[in-house]
């Protein structure tokens, strides 16, 4: 389970000047989406604006969802090796990004985890979790790396019979479709959450700015650790914290380093990324994860993003945010 943001509901429920606050949401993803928005007189209302949001939310769904047989996804990672199979503009988009990432990270990062992710149980052909054996492990490896993925024209192929998933930027993906439509809408102000990734734009009606809390990554309960204001960015946080099972004292979470095949053993809790694309936030995010506290750190100070990591300590956290993320909070 990706687990990002607490929602500071400071929120204004009175009309200002005819301009209220909206509050809709529901289940998706195996969790839910929230969308809160500022309607001005004429806009759109709550009805319509969820009839939009959740007809995008279907779409990532149908094409996304490795829990669905039916999906796009489901039909391409049951292709033999040395198949193609054409898939919609967007996908291919996403296809693309995963490889950047991939390429970024070493192949720390890969759409390509399906088979590890059910052989650790935290797949949705998962039987139940536990550490596999090494005959196991060694014979899902071979059905994983980005590099037998490529494109032809419209369609994707493989040389291997490599599995995609995509949950690690499909949020982030659906966030930024939301905004654009409800842009598109006519909605100046709102904040789109889906499953935790979100983005804010522009503020509430009495002037003041969204205020997000990112949460501290405890497994007990909720706890915000920090409250930012955003106006036009999106945020993201990966976490290990929530999704994980523990064998013989150790801890394994459901963060995969594709190039060992197992989850990675850091000490690196969450990370919280900026940025005004959600779905870049929200793989960049996990690419920090991945990679673990220092090389996590050296990458989000090499390329200049606005993020905080959190690294567990004796009798705690610690956080430690890049000057870029401190620019972006303060606006510049």
């Amino acid at each position: 389970m990706r687990t990002a943001l607490l929602f500071i509901l400071m929120l204004l429920t009175a009309c200002n000047q005819g301009r209220t606050v909206e509050r809709l949401g529901g289940p998706t993803m195996g969790s839910s989406y929230s969308i809160q928005y500022v309607r001005e007189p004429g806009g759109p209302a709550p009805a319509q604006v969820q009839a939009a949001v959740e007809a995008i939310l279907n779409g990532i769904d149908r094409h996304y969802s490795t829990y669905r047989g039916d999906s796009t996804v489901s039909q391409f990672n049951l292709l033999p090796a040395n198949q193609c199979m054409a898939l919609p503009p967007d996908m291919l988009e996403l296809v693309a990004f995963g490889q950047h990432l991939a390429e970024q990270g070493d192949g720390a990062f890969d759409l390509t985890v399906e088979p590890l992710l059910d052989l650790w149980g935290f797949g949705p052909q998962a039987r139940h979790m536990r550490v596999p054996d090494p005959q196991s492990l060694a014979q899902a490896r071979q059905r994983v790396g980005y590099r037998h993925l490529y494109v032809q024209g419209q369609a994707l192929c493989k040389d291997a019979p490599v599995q995609l998933d995509f949950n690690s930027i499909a949020a982030g993906h659906a966030v930024d479709l939301i905004a654009a439509r409800l842009q598109a809408m006519g909605v100046a102000s709102f904040v789109a959450e889906v499953t935790g990734e979100l983005k804010a734009v522009g503020r509430k009606p009495d002037g003041s700015p969204w205020r997000i809390a990112l949460e501290l990554p405890r497994e007990d309960r909720q706890i915000a650790r920090q409250v930012i204001p955003l106006n036009g960015l999106s945020v993201s946080t990966s976490g290990d914290y929530r999704h994980y099972f523990e064998d013989n004292g150790r801890r394994y979470s459901h963060i995969f380093d594709a190039r060992l095949g197992r989850p990675v053993q850091h000490d690196l809790a969450a990370v919280t990324v900026l940025d005004a694309s959600a779905l870049r936030a929200d793989g960049y995010s996990t690419l920090l994860l991945i990679l673990g506290p220092q090389r996590g750190w050296d990458f989000a100070m090499t390329h200049g993003l606005p993020a905080v990591l959190v690294t567990r300590a004796e009798g705690g956290f610690v956080s430690r945010a890049t000057p870029a993320f401190e620019r972006a909070v303060k606006g510049e």
